[in-house]
């Protein structure tokens, strides 16, 4: 049976709004975004402190994806969120968000098989739910994109490792002074790739049925939420998106099923791509509405919102919050020119998008800072 939505009034988009333990000065939310820019130690480069702030008035603040642990990592230049100095480097950056009015989570990842040797162990190969390399590529410093490794199967005894990586970086998350962690549950990495049948051929107990393929992923949740509280984390899904080389035969099935367990938790809130990342919404015929069905929390949506598509969902009650990407790109005051309806800055050149410094990360302009120039032309 479908659930009917509440709708909200015009405007709701811009309201106060809660999930689970924050408390949102409104329902716009900047998205997880990787910029590659990372210093020494994988901590917090030197312009993160100001990209984050200027963007503190999103009624949440998701941070990139940040590393679990040495083995999670698979592209140059992503943080990580495990050593004393992530955790002292992310702290300087949460501290000035909080104090500019914000409320900030960071998006926890193991990349799984979309890694390099170059970041693995002694160049071991990435691990991965099965020996089974992905059709997509990575960045390397000085190098730029190229094809991921061979991956090699985890074995059932390395497992509890993993789970025990997430829960522990959710715990110095939140000593890193962030209010909450978000599972990167999509696009091709670790868990992603565990759920699907097409990256998974395990035949033990986290392969096979989606009961065991979605195993992994609820471990780690309830890890999580047990160190933490349900109701500071949430989990980012991407149903049918192939990003990472990302494949399933079913996944209307292992979705509903997922979704359903989800539940079970009481998260804060449960972020779902719709479409094809940064592509198509409508690449893959897909009941979204029926997986809103199976969860009773706060539904947050993501892909190819405009102002007018967010405003129509948020008002009609089939969401509860918008999260947008290359937008908060390049308007760091994304909020006030959605409220306004006024033009948006254009992204500046793809070079900037994915390493580098201040350019491109922490000099778009805001409307008061358009505004002032075009004063004093």
């Amino acid at each position: 049976m479908e659930k009917s939505y509440q709708t909200r009034s015009i405007g709701a988009l811009f309201e106060p709004a809660r999930a689970g333990a924050f408390e949102l000065a409104n329902r716009i939310v900047m998205a997880p975004l990787t910029r590659n820019r990372a210093g020494l130690g994988l901590m917090p480069g030197p312009f993160a402190l100001d990209y984050y702030v200027q963007r503190a008035t999103a009624g949440l603040i998701i941070a990139e994806a940040t590393q679990i642990s040495e083995q999670a990592q698979g592209y140059a230049g992503t943080p990580g969120c495990f050593t004393d100095d992530q955790v002292r480097g992310w702290r300087k950056v949460t501290d000035a968000v909080h104090a500019a009015g914000g409320v900030m989570v960071v998006q926890l990842w193991h990349t799984g098989r979309v890694s390099h040797t170059s970041f693995q162990k002694n160049g071991q190969a990435p691990v991965a739910p099965s020996a089974i390399r992905a059709n997509t590529n990575t960045f390397l410093a000085g190098r730029g994109f190229v094809d991921v490794s061979m991956p090699r199967a985890l074995t059932v005894d390395e497992i509890p490792g993993i789970i025990k990586d997430f829960r522990y970086a959710s715990t110095r998350a939140i000593e890193a002074g962030f209010d909450g962690v978000e599972l990167h549950g999509a696009h091709g990495y670790l868990l992603d790739a565990f759920l699907r049948d097409g990256t998974n051929h395990r035949t033990d107990a986290y392969g096979g049925s989606i009961g065991n393929r979605s195993r992994l992923l609820l471990e780690v949740t309830k890890a999580c939420a047990d160190a933490i509280g349900a109701d500071r984390l949430g989990v980012r899904l991407s149903p049918v998106s192939t990003a990472g080389d990302s494949r399933d035969s079913d996944p209307q099935a292992l979705f509903n099923h997922v979704v359903e367990a989800l539940n079970y938790f009481g998260l804060a809130y449960m972020h779902i791509v719709e479409g094809e990342t940064g592509g198509a919404r409508d690449s893959f015929a897909f009941d979204y509405a029926a997986l809103h069905d199976r969860f009773d929390g706060v539904w947050m949506v993501k892909n190819g919102y405009d102002r007018k598509m967010a405003m129509v969902a948020v008002e009609s009650g089939r969401v509860d919050l918008v999260s947008f990407g290359r937008l908060f790109m390049a308007n760091p005051d994304l909020v006030e020119r959605l409220k306004l309806n006024a033009p948006l800055n254009s992204l500046m050149g793809q070079e900037t998008f994915y390493g580098g410094g201040a350019h491109g990360y922490t000099d778009y302009p805001t409307l008061e800072q358009t505004r002032a120039a075009i004063d004093l032309a």
